[in-house]
């Protein structure tokens, strides 16, 4: 194999694809990047066994096909730090590699890209399109409350539900649910999986923020593939059958305040000034008619907060962990916001003033 190659086409290119490139493993090869040259043009691939990402042709001269696995962290540092423009790349029968740039030189030893483990094939039928950088932000405003840990696997991901021409991503952690939703436009068939956490998370980095870029979703019973234009991503899906979340969203309530977003957010940051552990000392939280009253207490002292709000319904007093509450309200881009309460020992749900695009449930704690 031989190709030249833009040197920042190149960079960028392993950039997208290290995402999938496993950083320990017993298997040398799963550390590597693939790097392919045939009549189809040139391509780059990685493959952890969990997520794949394989680039689409890259503008690149080709002088010879071939294929050669080449460990990423070296092929990244070494291009990154090469000065100049157009960036040949050379493999041999021995599984040698020269990378040059006119004034640089180095060799280093790969692998036979015959070695390296194929994507697994998705069957492009059932096309559901999107905007990236709605996706994007569908991923950014629930990934946070995901279970980290979890005897049930299924929660450490996301719920991506298709029906009645939109779709729900849905998370849970025990404590909360995060659940937004948009419209799609078509046709399509109702589809319900899991995606894993760690997959979006480095999907997010890789997704335009340009509104006129477009990923469309493939599924399979087993897997996902993200076509995203310039890559392909293709992802196990997380096997079992996700919480039935629905029940919880009721729309009934005791209580329902109306508070601006940014001065909450403030106010229990404030708050929670007085805990020493990264913000788990419990706030409580008095409902007023016309204020929302934050207290804290802890060793270290004791804080109070006066929020006006709009108030419908009973007096009352609650408590929560305040980081599950700021994590909500930070991916929340609206001003206000309407927070449901049902009782004292009953979760708050956050939604917007018109509409259901988002609702955030958190638990309380006990006072």
């Amino acid at each position: 194999m031989k190709i030249n190659c833009n040197k920042d086409i190149l960079l960028g290119y392993i950039n997208v694809v290290n995402k999938a490139v496993s950083v320990k493993s017993t298997m040398r090869i799963l550390e590597c990047i693939l790097l392919t040259a045939n009549d189809q043009g040139f391509f780059m691939t990685a493959n952890n066994l969990e997520l794949g990402i394989q680039t689409s042709a890259i503008d690149a001269e080709i002088l010879a096909y071939g294929e050669i696995a080449i460990e990423a962290k070296i092929f990244l540092d070494i291009v990154r730090r090469l000065n100049g423009e157009i960036v040949t790349i050379e493999s041999t029968d021995n599984n040698a590699i020269t990378i040059t740039d006119g004034s640089s030189c180095f060799t280093i030893m790969g692998q036979n890209g015959t070695d390296f483990p194929e994507l697994p094939k998705v069957a492009q039928e059932d096309a559901y399109k999107i905007g990236q950088n709605e996706l994007k932000n569908l991923i950014r405003q629930t990934i946070f409350s995901i279970a980290q840990e979890s005897t049930k696997q299924i929660l450490t991901g996301e719920y991506f539900e298709i029906k009645e021409n939109s779709l729900r991503i849905v998370s849970v952690d025990g404590y909360r649910i995060s659940l937004r939703k948009t419209t799609l436009s078509g046709d399509f068939t109702d589809k319900n999986v899991v995606v894993p956490g760690k997959t979006l998370i480095e999907l997010m980095k890789i997704l335009s923020q340009d509104e006129q870029d477009q990923v469309t979703l493939y599924f399979t019973d087993k897997h996902v593939l993200f076509d995203l234009g310039t890559a392909t991503v293709v992802s196990r899906l997380l096997e079992g059958e996700f919480i039935r979340y629905e029940n919880n969203f009721t729309t009934d309530f005791k209580t329902r305040i109306t508070i601006g977003v940014h001065t909450l957010i403030q106010a229990l940051e404030r708050a929670s000034l007085v805990s020493r552990d990264n913000r788990k000392t419990p706030v409580k939280l008095d409902l007023r008619p016309n204020a929302l009253i934050l207290t804290a207490k802890s060793d270290m002292g004791t804080a109070y907060e006066e929020v006006p709000i709009e108030m419908e319904g009973d007096e009352m007093q609650i408590a929560f962990n305040p980081r599950y509450l700021i994590e909500a309200l930070r991916v929340i881009d609206e001003e206000q916001v309407h927070i449901r309460f049902t009782g004292t020992l009953n979760p708050c749900i956050l939604s917007p003033l018109n509409g259901d695009d988002f609702q955030y449930l958190i638990l309380p704690l006990r006072m």
